[in-house]
């Protein structure tokens, strides 16, 4: 079959052996795949290991077969895989056997997966194959870090620092969703308006004065994936005793802050990522109750899966970048 892998420290397209199934396992021909900024940096982190790993963490596909074990899925079923591995019931933190689908498993950029039949999700009926497979790792990442972490509740403002990740656009939906006002940032004024058109109440340049932008708003929620570019700026517009969520650092990982500003201010800081099945299951729930769909940039066949990659590098993209087969 063929897939998009890293070998000997490159990233190819190339004809692989068909996986098995094993014991528990079911075998899915993916449809679509969507690929989010974790797959940009598997390359640094695997190295340069001759053996081929398939790379992708999101997809949505039909079931081909199952092992005799199987008994919730069947020949024909359509599906979404669950990427967070392993991590059943919400808890404060992933448990310590949590990974992540895409490495060191292989992973969904390819035409057919053999994974656990506990990490598949029936496919959203409303959805296409491109929205249903790009959905399952920033929706839930934006589902936890929202609710489970940040609390938000109707009536609250909700601040977002970068307007067009996939993440955010979710974040956006959500909040939304449930009577939230919303205020994003971004440096493009084409993003702003897309932010705008899918329910952000307010988009500001991200270059901008942000107090001097947001003096008349009361921030109740902040939820980051920038990282040191804009963790002290959020801090500046977030309400004493208001929230921030931080579930990545797209900018440098390390910052510093001023503790006495901080815990005068009485501000809550947590860390997130990804999220448990049974808040996927929730995140589904949610999503079908208001006929949610996530929001597509663009989508590439998998035999352009490096053009795909440099068009999600570019930092041009607002939504999802999308592989599908044929």
């Amino acid at each position: 079959m063929k897939a998009f892998v890293i070998e000997s420290g490159e990233l190819k397209v190339k004809e692989t052996e068909e996986p098995q199934a094993k014991p528990g396992e079911v075998i899915v021909s993916l449809r679509a795949a969507g690929i989010n900024r974790r797959d940009l940096g598997l390359i640094k982190r695997y190295g340069d290991k001759p053996e081929a790993l398939i790379i992708g963490s999101d997809g949505a596909g039909i079931v081909e077969s199952v092992s005799d074990d199987v008994i919730d899925f069947a020949y024909g079923d359509e599906v979404i895989i669950n990427p967070a591995l392993r991590w059943y019931t919400n808890s404060d933190a992933p448990p310590a056997e949590f990974d992540i689908l895409g490495m060191p498993d292989h992973g969904t950029f390819a035409e057919k997966i053999a994974i656990s039949a506990e990490q598949l999700e029936k496919k959203p009926r409303y959805m296409s194959w491109e929205e249903a497979g790009s959905l399952a790792l920033p929706a839930l990442t934006g589902y936890r870090a929202l609710f489970t972490k940040g609390q938000l509740k109707k009536g609250d403002t909700l601040f977002i620092p970068g307007a067009g990740s996939g993440v955010a656009t979710f974040l956006i939906q959500f909040a939304k969703n449930m009577g939230a006002r919303v205020i994003v940032t971004s440096r493009s004024e084409e993003k702003r308006q897309q932010a705008e058109k899918i329910g952000a109440d307010l988009a500001i340049p991200t270059d901008s004065d942000w107090p001097k932008e947001l003096a008349d708003e009361t921030i109740d929620l902040v939820i980051d994936s920038v990282g040191a570019a804009t963790f002290n700026r959020s801090l500046d517009v977030l309400k004493k005793g208001g929230r921030i969520v931080i579930f990545g650092a797209t900018t440098e990982d390390t910052v510093d802050f001023n503790l006495r500003k901080f815990f005068y201010g009485q501000y809550q800081l947590f860390g997130s990522t990804m999220g448990s099945r049974e808040e996927l299951r929730a995140m589904l729930s949610h999503m079908e109750s208001f006929t949610m769909r996530p929001v597509i940039d663009k989508t590439f066949p998998l035999d352009q899966a490096q053009e795909a990659f440099d068009h999600l590098a570019s930092g041009s993209q607002f939504g999802k970048v999308v592989l599908r087969n044929s």
